[in-house]
Protein backbone atom coordinates (compact mmCIF):
# COMPACT_ATOMS: atom_id res chain seq x y z
CA UNK A 1 0.00 0.00 0.00
CA UNK A 2 1.23 3.83 -0.56
CA UNK A 3 2.21 5.66 1.90
CA UNK A 4 0.94 9.33 0.05
CA UNK A 5 -1.91 10.81 0.07
CA UNK A 6 -4.80 10.05 -2.46
CA UNK A 7 -4.62 12.95 -4.73
CA UNK A 8 -8.20 13.24 -5.25
CA UNK A 9 -8.93 13.07 -1.27
CA UNK A 10 -11.45 15.44 -0.47
CA UNK A 11 -13.12 15.35 -3.39
CA UNK A 12 -16.20 13.98 -5.12
CA UNK A 13 -16.73 13.13 -8.44
CA UNK A 14 -19.94 11.67 -10.49
CA UNK A 15 -19.65 8.51 -12.90
CA UNK A 16 -22.43 7.66 -15.50
CA UNK A 17 -21.77 4.19 -16.99
CA UNK A 18 -25.23 4.51 -18.90
CA UNK A 19 -27.37 1.94 -17.29
CA UNK A 20 -25.91 2.70 -14.08
CA UNK A 21 -24.66 5.67 -12.15
CA UNK A 22 -22.89 6.45 -8.84
CA UNK A 23 -21.29 9.05 -6.88
CA UNK A 24 -17.83 8.60 -4.79
CA UNK A 25 -16.79 11.08 -2.44
CA UNK A 26 -13.22 10.28 -1.18
CA UNK A 27 -12.74 11.71 2.60
CA UNK A 28 -9.75 14.04 3.10
CA UNK A 29 -7.90 11.24 5.13
CA UNK A 30 -7.12 9.87 1.67
CA UNK A 31 -8.10 6.16 2.93
CA UNK A 32 -11.70 5.90 3.00
CA UNK A 33 -14.32 6.73 0.22
CA UNK A 34 -18.36 7.19 0.77
CA UNK A 35 -20.65 5.76 -2.87
CA UNK A 36 -24.12 6.05 -3.46
CA UNK A 37 -25.66 4.38 -6.51
CA UNK A 38 -27.91 7.35 -7.76
CA UNK A 39 -29.31 5.39 -11.12
CA UNK A 40 -29.82 1.61 -11.97
CA UNK A 41 -30.74 -1.34 -10.48
CA UNK A 42 -28.78 -0.96 -7.22
CA UNK A 43 -30.28 2.47 -6.98
CA UNK A 44 -30.36 3.98 -3.38
CA UNK A 45 -27.73 1.44 -2.33
CA UNK A 46 -24.37 3.18 -0.60
CA UNK A 47 -21.73 2.74 1.62
CA UNK A 48 -18.11 4.05 3.07
CA UNK A 49 -15.24 1.80 2.19
CA UNK A 50 -11.72 1.67 2.92
CA UNK A 51 -9.91 1.62 -0.75
CA UNK A 52 -6.48 1.35 -2.05
CA UNK A 53 -5.49 2.75 -4.79
CA UNK A 54 -1.70 2.85 -7.36
CA UNK A 55 -1.10 5.70 -10.18
CA UNK A 56 -1.14 4.42 -13.88
CA UNK A 57 1.12 5.99 -16.57
CA UNK A 58 -0.48 8.58 -17.94
CA UNK A 59 -2.09 10.22 -15.21
CA UNK A 60 -4.96 7.37 -14.22
CA UNK A 61 -5.30 5.90 -10.97
CA UNK A 62 -6.12 2.18 -10.13
CA UNK A 63 -8.41 2.31 -7.09
CA UNK A 64 -9.99 -1.13 -5.52
CA UNK A 65 -11.99 -1.67 -2.28
CA UNK A 66 -14.48 -4.23 -0.73
CA UNK A 67 -17.74 -3.77 -0.10
CA UNK A 68 -19.77 -5.01 3.44
CA UNK A 69 -21.65 -7.50 1.46
CA UNK A 70 -18.63 -8.67 -0.10
CA UNK A 71 -18.97 -7.38 -3.90
CA UNK A 72 -15.21 -6.00 -5.05
CA UNK A 73 -15.11 -3.16 -7.35
CA UNK A 74 -11.90 -1.81 -9.38
CA UNK A 75 -12.04 1.30 -11.18
CA UNK A 76 -9.54 2.64 -13.45
CA UNK A 77 -10.01 6.48 -13.38
CA UNK A 78 -8.61 9.08 -15.30
CA UNK A 79 -9.87 12.08 -13.52
CA UNK A 80 -8.28 14.81 -16.26
CA UNK A 81 -9.57 12.96 -19.14
CA UNK A 82 -13.20 11.95 -17.20
CA UNK A 83 -13.12 8.44 -18.02
CA UNK A 84 -13.68 5.83 -16.15
CA UNK A 85 -13.48 1.68 -16.61
CA UNK A 86 -14.89 0.19 -13.58
CA UNK A 87 -15.15 -3.97 -12.71
CA UNK A 88 -17.79 -5.20 -10.96
CA UNK A 89 -18.16 -8.84 -8.78
CA UNK A 90 -21.63 -9.19 -6.79
CA UNK A 91 -21.60 -11.49 -3.79
CA UNK A 92 -23.18 -13.86 -6.40
CA UNK A 93 -19.98 -14.05 -8.63
CA UNK A 94 -21.82 -12.06 -11.37
CA UNK A 95 -19.14 -10.15 -13.37
CA UNK A 96 -19.52 -6.53 -15.12
CA UNK A 97 -17.56 -4.72 -17.19
CA UNK A 98 -18.41 -0.78 -17.63
CA UNK A 99 -16.98 2.11 -18.73
CA UNK A 100 -18.79 5.96 -18.63
CA UNK A 101 -17.99 9.25 -17.61
CA UNK A 102 -15.95 10.70 -14.55
CA UNK A 103 -16.99 14.02 -13.73
CA UNK A 104 -16.57 16.56 -10.61
CA UNK A 105 -19.85 16.32 -8.38
CA UNK A 106 -20.52 19.73 -6.72
CA UNK A 107 -22.30 18.91 -3.46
Amino acid sequence: MTTAIFPMAGLSFEVDYGDLNATNAYDSDGLSMTYAITAGASEGATGTVSFEWRSLPGGAYAISWQEADGATVTHIDDFEGQRSLSFYTTPDLQFYRLEGSLKPFAS
